[in-house]
């Protein structure tokens, strides 16, 4: 097939009506996992809590997310990825609906798993409905495309903050419940009208059936496990022992259950036998930690350390997602997958190793070109672990494999809000910004070795 033959195909399978509502929906989980953050202190005071206690918001979603990605994956490969994905966008808009109601903070938490659990269709639908076109289409895996979705679906998150701090500012704290719903209506409408519908499912199937498809017992223990996991590593200041205990315990029936279920959540077995997957996955969790550690570590250290409002420690954060935004899409479009991801961990060592060296006193323009050279990371880094896991995973198990992506960008995520909690446990100072960049050194320079070292990453994307 010559080059203007498969540009023709590529245009003619993935045009602008097939692609805008995969980008919108594929970008609505990681804007609402950081848009909260300039929230929760209002929230506190409305319903007269302690700001503590509005942390839950952002817990609720990570341990929604994490366990609804690969779940959603899995079903979506079972019984169609335009309905999960119309499932999912109606869920966002049940819980914008349900948050910006609620008169209580235990029914906020609920508005923000099912915003979570809604949201979490996005990326993993987008990546099977986008393997299946190409497979359709006979045409090799469309870097352009792949690249949109990597920037709505990764890139994006620190869109939140910004857009957090001037929404709040604007129009108070349910308007993070709020945008979600115009969201939500207009992305539904564009998906029924522009999505083409999925096979038929087959009819008169038994709830025993359906339930070996799903593997709802893998999904309950992996929900148990993740929030254990979740409590223990948010808590490594005074550190809940029987928590990891009960944790570990739930991995080893998880692990157990998993080897011998039928179809189950998370095949150990392929995963076993994956190297390279395994490697995408362990890389995707270094470089969330790193981003997330840079994002709210220096965002927080601005504010408190230099004074800047909300809305300004924002700002000095948006050229990072700027940067990333102009990358991601010329990167992509080349279909690289090696050279991106050892540029974006050698970046990311050298601003670890930069952040070691800043103080109270340097200037916002350097600071802010530390995370703009950080942008670089972030969208090389999304375009080459994405490559990365398009090209290794199964074309059946895209979906899920690209859901137990995003569980392993919430783990760093995770890791990084305990990094950041004891690093500034006696204070936002540059002491616990030097001891946070002295672990992000650690976590970059194992994403170099994992790069430079695994032989396994393909130069390119050369399949459909």
């Amino acid at each position: 097939m010559t080059e203007a033959v498969e540009r023709a195909r590529t245009r003619s399978a993935f045009g602008w009506r097939f692609m805008t509502p995969l980008v919108v929906g594929s970008a609505l989980n990681p804007v609402n996992s950081s848009i909260i953050a300039t929230a929760l202190v209002p929230i506190a005071a409305h319903f007269d809590v302690p700001a503590g206690r509005t942390a839950v918001l952002v817990a609720a979603l990570y341990v929604a997310s994490a366990t609804a990605q690969p779940a959603l994956g899995k079903i979506a490969g079972r019984f169609g990825p335009r309905r999960v994905f119309l499932t999912g966008i109606t869920l966002v808009l049940a819980g914008g609906l349900i948050g910006s109601l609620a008169q209580s903070l235990t029914l906020l938490t609920v508005a923000r798993v099912v915003i979570g659990i809604g949201t979490s269709a996005g990326y993993p639908t987008a990546m099977l409905l986008i393997r299946r076109r190409a497979q359709q289409a006979g045409i090799s895996a469309p870097g352009s495309i792949l690249g949109a979705i990597s920037i709505a679906g990764q890139v994006t998150v620190a869109l939140g903050l910004p857009l957090g701090g001037l929404l709040v500012g604007a129009a108070g704290w349910r308007i993070v419940f709020l945008i979600n719903i115009p969201f939500a209506v207009g992305c539904f409408l564009m998906a029924r009208a522009w999505i083409p519908p999925d096979e038929p499912n087959p009819p008169n199937r038994t709830a025993r059936a359906v339930a070996a498809d799903v593997d709802p017992l893998g999904i309950g223990l992996f929900a148990a496990t993740f929030t254990a996991l979740l409590i223990f590593l948010l808590s490594l200041h005074h550190p809940r022992w029987i928590v990891l205990a009960l944790g570990v315990a739930l991995l080893t029936v998880l692990i157990g259950w998993e080897l011998r279920a039928a179809k189950p959540l998370v095949d150990l077995r392929l995963l076993g036998a994956n190297g390279g997957l395994r490697r995408t996955y362990l890389r995707q969790l270094c470089t969330q930690l790193v981003m997330y550690s840079l994002m709210y570590g220096v965002t927080q250290w601005v504010q408190d350390g230099k004074g800047l409002s909300a809305a300004a420690a924002g700002l000095v954060m948006l050229p990072m997602t700027g940067m990333s935004a102009l990358v991601t899409a010329p990167v992509a479009r080349r279909n690289v997958v090696r050279v991106p991801l050892i540029v974006a961990a050698l970046v990311a060592l050298g601003v670890s190793v930069t952040l070691r060296f800043l103080s109270i006193g340097t200037a916002i323009p350097v600071i802010v070109a530390v995370t703009v050279a950080f942008g670089f990371t972030v969208s090389l880094g999304a375009v080459g672990n994405q490559g990365a896991l398009y090209a290794q995973s199964p074309a059946e198990e895209v979906g899920t494999a690209a859901g137990l992506m995003r569980t392993a960008s919430y783990l760093g995520a995770i890791l990084a809000s305990s990094l950041i909690s004891l690093s500034y446990a006696h204070g936002v100072t540059d002491a616990g910004l030097h001891t946070m960049a002295t672990v992000l050194i650690g976590g970059s320079g194992l994403l170099v070795l994992l790069t430079l070292l695994d032989r396994s990453l393909p130069a390119k994307i050369d399949r459909p």
